[in-house]
């Protein structure tokens, strides 16, 4: 006790007075919803009743959930997770957008090759004459062993004339066989090689309409896709 008779409260009275006026300001707030770094999980259940979490809602996982910041505001709208089916769609839908933009990246990079190929219709005319002359080479080669087996079979059919109502000797019968054999596989690999010249053409055609539309200002890789390769084309 201090002079003059009044009592001055030791630091003990002052310690136990602070944490009882804090026990009655806890009592006095209601609790919050719980919060954390992320803001709070707001969704309505099946039965409709409001949940309110610091993370996702397991209850929610079907339905929308709402993330909140910290002063109510929405932060953005969690959608519902998906099933196995819904999710294996959309990694098919992923899958084949990567797909299309891997063929449009394909197609602008075969789309500049092709322009610094042939600058102009020129030089894509040259390729196109080189590419049909290496199929006429061959089908000058087979018209030349068409005329060389017409007159091997000549002097055949000479001597077969002299086996009117007999059979022909093996050796005879042998040699014309195969003479009508080497003439048949020639006469294929002209038709072959006379159809190669139509789709070395159709080809060409189809790549320089495809070059005039780029020389005219058309962007790479939206044409759709290449025209393929031509088979008999020389390396380029």
């Amino acid at each position: 006790m201090a002079g003059g008779g009044r009592l001055v409260p030791g630091p003990w009275l002052l310690v136990a007075a602070c944490a009882c006026l804090a026990g009655a300001a806890g009592a006095a707030t209601p609790p919050s919803p719980a919060r954390s770094a992320d803001g709070i999980y707001t969704c309505i259940d099946d039965s409709g009743r409001k949940i309110t979490s610091d993370r996702p809602i397991p209850e929610c996982v079907a339905r929308e959930q709402r993330l909140l910041n910290r002063d109510g505001s929405l932060r953005r709208v969690v959608p519902p997770t998906p099933t196995a089916d819904e999710r294996a769609e959309i990694e098919a839908r992923e899958r084949r957008a990567a797909e299309a933009r891997a063929a449009q990246a394909d197609a602008a990079r075969r789309d500049r090759n092709l322009m610094a190929r042939y600058p102009n219709e020129d030089a894509h005319q040259r390729a196109r004459e080189a590419a049909l002359e290496t199929v006429r080479v061959a089908i000058r080669a087979s018209d030349q062993r068409l005329k060389l087996l017409a007159s091997e079979r000549k002097p055949l059919l000479d001597e077969a004339e002299f086996y009117p109502a007999r059979p022909l000797p093996p050796k005879l019968r042998q040699a014309l066989d195969a003479n009508d054999a080497a003439t048949e596989a020639q006469r294929v690999a002209m038709a072959n090689q006379e159809a190669e010249l139509v789709r070395i053409n159709k080809l060409y055609d189809a790549e320089l309409e495809r070059l005039r539309r780029l020389w005219a200002g058309a962007r790479p890789g939206t044409l759709g896709p290449m025209p393929a390769e031509p088979s008999s084309a020389p390396a380029r």
